[in-house]
């Protein structure tokens, strides 16, 4: 009986272990497949990192004057190294409020304001190059020239008799309401050394020439012009329109000599 018994346990303990290979030898080959078969879906990939994105442009702070001054030495070719140019054609920039001097930079990169020299030499400009620059022509000093006294003697002119200075001068302190033209002051300044808040610039001193040039400029701007997007070119658009080049002349002239007398008591 115990025999019998022995028996019974060895056949059973050599049928597991002969069960147990077999298992083995069929789930190997399924292993296999699952890590060779192609369609098998393939093992989740780790999220791949966020890209990191780019530090926004500091906006620019109050301009440097002593960067300015060194940024601004190409300048000095056609607007004088003080800011003072000797050239009519190039704006004197000196006494210049910074606000305007660097809304202007910006619009010439942006071609809003067209002029293929400045287009070049603002391209490379940074927001802070602009505000340095208009910093350091802030603080040079404007050297008023002189405005032309003569007696206007064209007997077709409304204003013969009168000095080309004293027509320029009624324009500007009191413009002429009765056809629309605000007086120049009003948004220059009694002294004509602008409003730097909404951007009016001075023009105190500024170049006959030049004076003379920008209001034409202005005066000859067609309809539909993308110049007039800007709110203040489209005001002194409509205003320019209204003046006669003689009276444009005239108070070009009144600009070039317009000066305080603490100006000329320091000079």
């Amino acid at each position: 009986m115990t025999l019998r018994v022995s028996l019974a346990v060895l056949a059973l303990s050599l049928s597991s272990v002969l069960m147990a290979q077999d298992a083995a030898t069929t789930t190997e080959p399924a292993a296999a497949a699952v890590a060779t078969d192609p369609a098998a879906p393939a093992a989740a990939a780790e999220p791949a990192a966020a890209p990191v994105a780019e530090a926004a442009p500091a906006a620019p702070g109050p301009g440097n004057a002593d960067a300015g001054a060194a940024k601004g030495a190409v300048c000095g070719a056609c607007h004088g190294m003080d800011g003072n140019s000797a050239d009519p054609q190039y704006p004197k920039l000196a006494g210049q409020s910074e606000g305007y001097i660097a809304s202007q930079l910006a619009q010439f990169k942006s071609m809003q304001r067209m002029n293929p020299i400045m287009l070049g030499f603002s391209a490379a400009l940074s927001e802070q190059d602009m505000r340095d620059l208009g910093a350091h022509f802030a603080k040079q000093k404007v050297q008023p020239g002189l405005a032309d006294d003569s007696v206007i003697a064209d007997p077709a002119s409304p204003y013969k008799g009168q000095r080309i200075v004293d027509v320029g001068q009624k324009l500007f302190r009191g413009g002429d309401a009765a056809r629309g033209v605000p007086a120049c002051m009003s948004c220059h300044g009694p002294s004509g050394r602008g409003v730097p808040g909404p951007s009016y610039p001075a023009v105190a001193g500024q170049h006959a020439g030049y004076a003379s040039l920008r209001l034409q400029a202005f005066k000859t701007t067609p309809a539909g012009s993308p110049a007039l997007q800007n709110a203040n070119y489209a005001v002194m658009a409509q205003i320019a329109a209204r003046l006669s080049d003689e009276e444009i002349t005239a108070l070009a002239s009144y600009l070039q000599g317009l000066h305080t007398a603490a100006e000329v008591t320091a000079r």
